[in-house]
C-alpha cells in the first residue's frame, strides 16, 4: 500500500500509523507519478485539488484556473492528502469511509 502525500502533513501521519506496512509517497520531494495521477484526477475529478488548503488561498486567479494535474506537479500542497493506493484502488482522503473500508 502506498500513501501519497507529504511527510510533515498530520492527516498523512494518521494514515500511516493506522496502516501497517504503508509506505509515504512524499509528493513533495517525488512528485505524484503521472500514471498515478491520471487514475487519480479519472476517479476523483476537481476533488482532487483542496479547495480550503492555505495553498490554494495563496494562488492568485491564473494558478487556480489551471489544469489539476498541472497545478498539482507546480503546488504539491494543493492536492487533497493522503492519495491511498491499496493493491490497485485508489482512495482519496483519511475520512470514515476510506478508514473503513481500509480496516482489516
Amino acid at each position: 500500500m502506498i500513501v501519497y502525500g507529504i511527510k510533515t502533513c498530520d492527516t498523512c501521519r494518521k494514515a500511516l500509523k493506522s496502516l501497517p506496512g504503508a509506505r509515504l509517497h512524499d509528493i513533495r520531494e517525488e512528485g505524484l507519478p503521472e500514471d498515478v495521477a491520471r487514475a487519480a484526477l479519472a476517479r476523483f475529478g476537481d476533488a482532487l485539488v483542496n479547495r480550503k488548503s492555505t495553498t490554494w488561498r495563496g494562488l492568485d486567479d491564473a494558478a487556480r484556473a489551471a489544469e489539476p494535474l498541472a497545478l498539482i506537479a507546480a503546488h504539491p500542497a494543493v492536492m487533497k492528502r493522503p492519495l491511498i493506493d491499496a493493491g490497485g484502488t485508489l482512495y482519496l482522503g483519511w475520512g470514515k469511509e476510506v478508514q473503513a473500508a481500509l480496516a482489516g
